[in-house]
This record gives C-alpha cells, sequence and structure tokens, in this order.
C-alpha cells in the first residue's frame, strides 16, 4: 500500500486545515465544506488528515465500529448481545476514511435491511452502507454539489443526530453514525443549494498559491514523494506524530473549555450585526472556539478564538451584493468583537475590560462560567 502523503507537508492553505484540525479536534462541529479551483490539495489534505488520526477503541466482532465505552451509542446488535451477556473482545483499528462516489445511492448511503428474510424467516439482518464504514472516521464527498440532493440530506442528518436509523415495513435497525464530514466542490462546475450549504459547518474557499516559492516548493515536495513515498512519509513523521498527539490531547481537553455569558453575547452580536439568517452559525462558532481553545491548550476561549471560528463559519452564509467582497479576515472579525465589546460594555454603564490583552486572552474569565 502507498503511504499517504503527510498532512504537514501540504503547502500553504492554513485556513483549509485549520478547519480539518479543528473538526478532528470536535468532531460534533459538523464538518467543512471545501471550495476551490482544481489541483489545490483539497482530497490530499482530508486524506491526510485521516491517516494522523488516533486508533479508535472498538469490539472486534461489531460491524459498525461501536465504542464499548459509550453504550448509549452502540448500535442494535451491541445492545443484543449486551442484554445477553455475551463476553467480547476489544480491539484498536486505524480511523475509517471512507470516500463517497457521487453515484451513490440512498441504499448505499444508509444500510439495506432484507425485508424478506425478516418475513420468512423472521430474522432481521442488516447490510450496512457508507454510514457504518465511516462511523468514528472521517468521510470524504469530492465534487459533493454532483451529489443527489436527497443523499446530501440523509448524509448532514445523520451527521448532526450521530446516528443512523433505517426502517422498513415495521422493522427497524439503528447505529452511530459520527464522523468528520468533509465536502469538496469547484464552484465552476456548479454551487450547493443555499439550504444544504448552510448545514455545513464550516467553509473555505481556496485558490492555487501565487507565490513563486511556495508554488516551487509544492513540485519538491511531490516529487520527492512520487519517487518513494515511504521515505517521503519516514522524513515527515515526526511533524505528523507531533500534530496527531496535540489533537489527542486537544480531543481529552475540550470538555473543560469553558466560556462566559460574555463570549456568547459577542457571538450573538457578531452575527446579527452581520445580519447572518438563522442560529446555527451562532452554535457553530462557539464549538469551533472551543475547539481551537483546546487545540492551543487553553481551558477558556477568548476573542481570538472567536475570530478565528467565525472566518470558518461565515464564508458560506454571508449575504453578498455583486460588489461586496467575497471574504473577510480572521483580524476583521477579532476587531469588529472588540468593538462589540466596548459597545456593550458602555450599555451597560460599566468600564472596559481593561485587564484584557490585545486579541482578548482574557474573555473567558468575565462573566459567569458555563461548561456543554
Amino acid at each position: 500500500m502507498t503511504a499517504i502523503y503527510p498532512f504537514t507537508a501540504v503547502v500553504g492553505q492554513k485556513r483549509m486545515k485549520r478547519a480539518l484540525v479543528l473538526n478532528a479536534v470536535n468532531p460534533r462541529i459538523g464538518g467543512v465544506l471545501i471550495r476551490g479551483e482544481r489541483g489545490t490539495a483539497k482530497s490530499t489534505a482530508a486524506r491526510a488528515l485521516a491517516a494522523l488520526l488516533p486508533t479508535v477503541e472498538t469490539f472486534s466482532d461489531c460491524r459498525f465500529g461501536c465504542d464499548p465505552n459509550r453504550s448509549s451509542t452502540w448500535c442494535t446488535e451491541c445492545r443484543e448481545k449486551s442484554k445477553n451477556g455475551d463476553q467480547r473482545k476489544i480491539e484498536m483499528l486505524p480511523t475509517p476514511f471512507v470516500n463517497l462516489p457521487v453515484s451513490a445511492t440512498e441504499d448505499r448511503v444508509v444500510g439495506t435491511l432484507d425485508i424478506e428474510k425478516a418475513i420468512q424467516m423472521g430474522e432481521r439482518h442488516f447490510e450496512p452502507g457508507v454510514l457504518a464504514d465511516a462511523n468514528r472516521g472521517l468521510l470524504y464527498i469530492d465534487e459533493v454539489n454532483l451529489l443527489d440532493d436527497h443523499v446530501v440530506d440523509l448524509l448532514l442528518d445523520s451527521a448532526a443526530m450521530g446516528m443512523n436509523i433505517v426502517e422498513r415495513e415495521g422493522i427497524s435497525f439503528s447505529h452511530p453514525s459520527r464522523f468528520i464530514l468533509v465536502g469538496t466542490m469547484n464552484p465552476e462546475e456548479g454551487d450547493l443549494r443555499p439550504q444544504l450549504m448552510d448545514r455545513f459547518a464550516l467553509s473555505v474557499d481556496i485558490r492555487g498559491i501565487r507565490e513563486i516559492r511556495e508554488r516551487v516548493l509544492i513540485m519538491e515536495r511531490h516529487l520527492a514523494y512520487e519517487e518513494d513515498p515511504a521515505s517521503f512519509r519516514e522524513q515527515w513523521l515526526p511533524k505528523e506524530q507531533e500534530l496527531s498527539q496535540q489533537i489527542t490531547q486537544a480531543r481529552k481537553l475540550l470538555p473543560e473549555v469553558q466560556y462566559s455569558s460574555k463570549n456568547m453575547i459577542d457571538i450573538a452580536n457578531l452575527s446579527a450585526s452581520l445580519q447572518v439568517d438563522g442560529h446555527r452559525s451562532d452554535l457553530v462558532i462557539l464549538k469551533t472556539a472551543r475547539a481551537h481553545a483546546a487545540f492551543e491548550g487553553r481551558k477558556a476561549i477568548n476573542g481570538r478564538d472567536i475570530g478565528l471560528a467565525a472566518e470558518l463559519a461565515y464564508p458560506h452564509r454571508l449575504k453578498r451584493g455583486p460588489f461586496q467582497q467575497s471574504e473577510i479576515t480572521a483580524e476583521e472579525l477579532t476587531e469588529k468583537i472588540e468593538q462589540l465589546k466596548g459597545a456593550s460594555a458602555e450599555a451597560d454603564g460599566e468600564p472596559g475590560d481593561q485587564n484584557e490583552e490585545a486579541g482578548g486572552e482574557a474573555a473567558g474569565e468575565n462573566g459567569s462560567k458555563k461548561k456543554r
């Protein structure tokens, strides 16, 4: 098997890599949509991310990768075996990477129940689909804009619920369906409907790198990889292991990351001032900000976390006219957050937080602390 191109060897595209890593820290963020021209390392980065993620613990006889430590999420088969008192072995497996073809049908995605066998023999037989294969892993959809809208809806619903439930003729089967959803598309080949695009938590617009030195670096690295993939990956292994360990530690720290009432007010003010439809973006920004704080080893979010999260949550949700800019930077968003903080403090008749460092480093210390 050919060694996978290292994630840390991808040149540039910092925003795309940040969105992927934060979804790895907290898969409940809701996935990322990567929009960009051909040949910008979209699929390379997604596949590389799955390769550096930690192994997962599961039952050796489970077809759905159930987590032995989370009985509330077990599939129907695991629940039945538990009731029967079966002794089961546990094993560690690599994080799954599943590539969904554009031609995928509903049955291929959610799985199928054999009704004939159930009626004739009284046995419930479920044939797993893509959602079962991708559980606790990464589900990659190339050219998601060319996929049938109904299938995209099913994928997004399962990603949001964390569970796949199939019901046919009064017979039902359920299994966990928690995965990092990564969709890529080339806008030149058509766009997603706004309703579907909004369901992706984060979005990144990328383009080819214009800086000459970085373009040369891309060629050098790819030539070295093609010549000897195993040796090239070995060269980057220390950085891959370092990032993998950082993601693992961030996952452990995430439940302890706190946020204040002021943080939530800042997020709500920001969304309202930008006239963003709905409330999904507010929740996404809070989840993403907590993941970023955990990734940096902190237990409280700050203004910079919110700014970086908003930079990823807004691109596909902002209303734009023909002459409006297509992007808004983290610096601009952070500056707007600081302005909103000052305006909110004045409205309350209170002085601004004089002890906060630039970028809102102490933002998580003010107001009542909350946990998810």
